[in-house]
């Protein structure tokens, strides 16, 4: 798959009203429907996934994540360029890589790469 902004996550308080909402809102049921994600993938647009620890983490809004090819070296670019961490690449299964970053204005930038 190409890189690029694919994937938007929101820290959520309650999956159950939550899920109702996105359901609604994107006109599909979740594809991943687990206690600590849920994920929506409606054609044409970016996944949409619900994180019930996105709090927990220091969320405090949506995160747009960038499916980039190298994680690691992306993420060491960004810093160099001022970025703050908030969540290191860490494994969350199937391969996949994320981290977080934070910009100079609180901004949240996530960063994926997919198993290869």
């Amino acid at each position: 798959m190409p890189e690029g902004l694919r994937t938007i996550t929101y820290p959520v308080e309650d999956l159950v009203p939550a899920k109702a909402l996105f359901g609604a809102l994107l006109g599909v049921e979740p594809y991943v429907d687990e206690a600590y994600y849920v994920g929506f993938r409606a054609p044409g647009r970016p996944e949409v996934g619900l994180d019930p620890h996105g709090h927990a983490k220091g969320l405090t809004g949506p995160v747009p994540y960038w499916h980039v090819a190298d994680v690691r070296a992306t993420l060491a670019a960004l810093v160099d360029a001022g970025a703050e961490v908030v969540q290191d690449v860490q494994d969350v299964g199937g391969g996949m890589l994320i981290a977080s970053v934070k910009d100079a204005d609180g901004n949240a930038v996530g960063l994926a790469q997919e198993a290869s």
